[in-house]
């Protein structure tokens, strides 16, 4: 078996409906060096014979079959099995345009960068809407990255907006130099996993190359979040803040120290007003647990940190208060009204 230039990772699990759409687009590259690494995570509906389906159809395609222990977790099995000098991942519910490996490996071949970045579109049933990275195209050496992408990568001085996309579906990484980043992103993270991976590997990169086009398409479901916001969410913030202040050397990046507290309190904003808003529903007394929030350390720091005339939204910058002086009633009170 010949080596592919790219190794294509495609987590599944339960998305019957859009599964033929995702492998359909892979299959339609004007690329053709790749191979596809089907992970098959435990599905319980027939995502795992279209995935066998679809490997007998094509000789690039490689299916495999685990329990279920989550999406990182099925990534991470689809690295251990890949061959090619680049990887990259789709989500599976997701779809990508014709040209994208052909646009994106043509990069990493002109170039030898270590990673290759592409846009977005996001997908509602409503719109579609271009995300785009703040920094402007092109290349980047090491030193033009801490330069220009480093000081606003995470946080890119608006609240919240990324300066590049956390996703991993949207880049090639050289695989021989990214596979530590991806191992040590915790299995148990359901929210903000692939940025402990991206960011950290940006950091280390020698070279990057942005491209201007959105190619991938994301679909987006506004109540993929909700579902899942009990007090075990808290715990996977607590995680995450402490993964991400071991991996990321602030002596080495200063710049960093900022934008990882307005994105701690980004984070919180995102998942605390839901878990406690559930937890007033289920008439749960919450106060111990919102003031053990408030003084968990990377929460507290964030909060003391970030100002709230940078804060988007009546209510956030409310919560903003409310934590940094841990003013549980007032808190209350605004999940109330």
């Amino acid at each position: 078996m010949s080596t592919p230039f790219l190794s294509i990772i495609v987590p599944v699990y339960n998305v019957e409906p859009y599964l033929a759409c995702c492998l359909d687009s892979i299959l339609a590259q004007t690329f053709a060096d790749f191979e596809v690494l089907l992970i098959d995570d435990g599905s319980t509906d027939a995502s795992g014979s279209i995935c066998d389906d679809y490997a007998k159809k094509d000789s690039r395609i490689r299916c495999f079959h685990k329990e279920n222990d989550g999406h990182m977790s099925a990534r991470q099995a689809g690295f251990r099995q890949a061959y090619g000098e680049y990887v990259t991942f789709v989500d599976s519910d997701d779809w990508i345009a014709p040209s994208m490996y052909q646009t994106m490996c043509a990069a990493a071949q002109k170039h030898d960068a270590d990673v290759i970045c592409c846009n977005y579109t996001a997908v509602t049933p409503e719109k579609e809407i271009k995300r785009l990275d703040f920094c402007n195209p092109g290349f980047y050496d090491r030193q033009q990255l801490k330069e220009q992408i480093y000081p606003s990568m995470l946080f890119s001085g608006s609240f919240f907006h990324y300066g590049i996309s956390p996703s991993l579906c949207t880049k090639l990484f050289r695989r021989n130099m990214f596979e530590k980043h991806l191992f040590q992103v915790p299995l148990s993270l359901k929210l903000g996993e692939d940025g402990l991976a991206v960011y950290s590997c940006l950091l280390e990169a020698s070279s990057v190359c942005f491209l201007p086009e959105a190619l991938y398409y994301y679909r987006s479901s506004s109540s993929s979040l909700t579902h899942t916001m009990d007090f075990g969410r808290l715990a996977e913030n607590h995680l995450l803040f402490t993964t991400y202040d071991k991996l990321i050397d602030l002596a080495a990046h200063p710049c960093m120290e900022k934008q990882l507290l307005y994105y701690y309190a980004y984070q919180c904003l995102l998942t605390l007003p839901l878990v406690f808003q559930n937890a007033l529903k289920a008439r749960q007394n919450f106060k111990k647990d919102f003031l053990s929030e408030c003084d968990y350390p990377s929460i507290r720091r964030a909060f003391r940190a970030v100002k709230i005339s940078d804060i988007t939204g009546l209510h956030n910058k409310a919560y903003v208060f409310c934590i940094r002086h841990r003013l549980y009633r007032l808190f209350r009170f605004f999940l109330m009204h």
